[in-house]
């Protein structure tokens, strides 16, 4: 989707004076560049309304071109299923087993912007069996839209993602109380599952909530306010997207920069490029590079646009040093005073994602940061009943399992907490026969030191 999609503004648009010129083209796009952007996710039970949800506030903010509007109306005709309004949800689901089933199945992302801020949008499944798909689409949002219908409030999947999005870190979340039209724009209805869900929410430990009624179908709620739901006094969907204050927590982080790719052209040039994943680097502090533990300075801060004197967090850079040191991919450059740990073994919150069970001692490949290291999960100490919240011991992993286990790696790896930073706290588990990626997983602390 474009950038500028549904913008009057945008350096196409056809004025008086004609095409846009050069200047205006480049003011708009460096206009475009300055918003800030915020990444979320839509989750919930099935049908319970978010391919709609995303393709209403996508209609409604007039972010589609003339030729989706014609494709939305063909598609509509069909494979909607909303009689004879336009299914919104056929803006998201893509897939056509998606649009035959009128379920979603792939996590689907969609970029757009308004005039205060630009998103990247991933709608997931609600079906249990690709709660996979939905961790795979949480693990990069800093918000979630968790939608429930009017009719059925709190459900098992609810607190299932709710429980998912805790664990990776997400502390804002928008209930969205979905399809009010058809419980009369009840306000009795809202509040109960309003309480319930903020009850739950506490209980998993996600401490910022706002619940927002809202009928995607209809567009009540979503854009703009709703007239129907006069009692309502807080913002409409939109409004909080575009309000939330986004914390840069990445730049608080120490510095980490997890080596991706060690640039040697010539015989006079060795740097090691990566994107920093914390804080910050200046020329001639103190760096060490683990797990080797080896210390040097930072010579150069080298980037497409010429040499930086300082590089942040979310920045491609390649440094070069001021010692000849051994360093490979899967290495991490951290400061001499705060270095990442070091171990073989660590205690880890598991997401299983193989239809295949998941057995004690079997190797796998373990993809962490920028390494891969050969390992195994050595014990499940639990299965956590996301539902209940209640553990129960287990000897093996099924599809979807949420588990607390002990990881052992063939070699020592460095890691920071997932808590403390999750680029280089998480990791994935893939199957050394098929490549698939079977787990993922947080780091929670290491059992023991290398």
């Amino acid at each position: 989707m474009d950038s500028y999609e549904g913008d009057a503004t945008r350096p196409d648009a056809e004025s008086s004076a004609g095409k846009a010129t050069p200047a205006e083209v480049a003011a708009y796009l460096q206009s475009q560049q300055d918003k800030d952007l915020l990444r979320f996710i839509t989750c919930g039970s099935v049908d319970d309304g978010k391919s709609t949800l995303i393709g209403r506030l996508l209609y409604d903010c007039q972010l589609l071109f003339e030729d989706q509007l014609a494709q939305l109306d063909a598609d509509s005709s069909k494979f909607g299923t909303t009689g004879e309004e336009p299914d919104m949800a056929l803006l998201v689901d893509g897939l056509q087993a998606e649009r035959e089933q009128g379920i979603t199945i792939d996590v689907a992302y969609r970029f757009f912007t308004t005039d205060k801020r630009k998103f990247v949008v991933a709608d997931t499944p609600g079906h249990e069996q690709y709660t996979r798909n939905m961790a795979t689409g949480a693990s990069h949002s800093e918000l979630a839209v968790l939608l429930v219908d009017a009719r059925h409030g709190v459900l098992t999947q609810t607190r299932r993602h709710s429980y998912i999005v805790s664990l990776l870190g997400i502390r804002q979340v928008v209930l969205a109380v979905n399809k009010m039209d058809l419980v009369d724009w009840d306000e009795a209805t809202f509040e109960r599952i309003a309480a319930e869900y903020r009850t739950f929410a506490h209980e998993v430990g996600i401490q910022q909530v706002t619940c927002i009624p809202v009928s995607a179908l209809k567009g009540d709620n979503i854009s703009k306010r709703s007239r129907s739901m006069d009692w309502f006094q807080g913002p409409s969907l939109l409004e909080k997207l575009e309000t939330v204050q986004l914390e840069d927590a990445a730049r608080g982080r120490p510095f980490r920069l997890p080596v991706q790719w060690v640039n040697r052209p010539n015989l006079d040039f060795r740097g090691y490029a990566g994107t920093v994943q914390g804080g910050q680097v200046r020329v001639g502090e103190e760096v060490a590079v683990l797990p080797s533990g080896k210390g040097s300075r930072v010579k150069r801060i080298v980037t497409m646009d010429g040499d930086l004197e300082v590089a942040h967090a979310g920045q491609a850079v390649t440094l070069t040093l001021e010692h000849e040191i051994d360093i490979s991919r899967g290495d991490v450059i951290a400061p001499a005073q705060d270095r990442p740990t070091v171990t073989d073994q660590v205690h880890a919150h598991l997401i299983w994602m193989d239809e295949q069970e998941m057995l004690p001692g079997r190797s796998y490949l373990i993809h962490l940061g920028t390494s891969f290291v050969g390992g195994q999960i050595s014990r499940i100490k639990h299965t956590v009943n996301v539902n209940t919240l209640e553990e129960t011991a287990a000897s093996h992993l099924a599809l979807n399992d949420v588990a607390v286990v002990d990881l052992a790696f063939d070699r020592p790896v460095p890691f920071d907490p997932y808590a403390e930073n999750p680029a280089t706290g998480s990791f994935i588990v893939i199957d050394r026969m098929t490549n698939a990626t079977v787990g993922a997983g947080m780091i929670d602390y290491a059992l023991r030191r290398a």
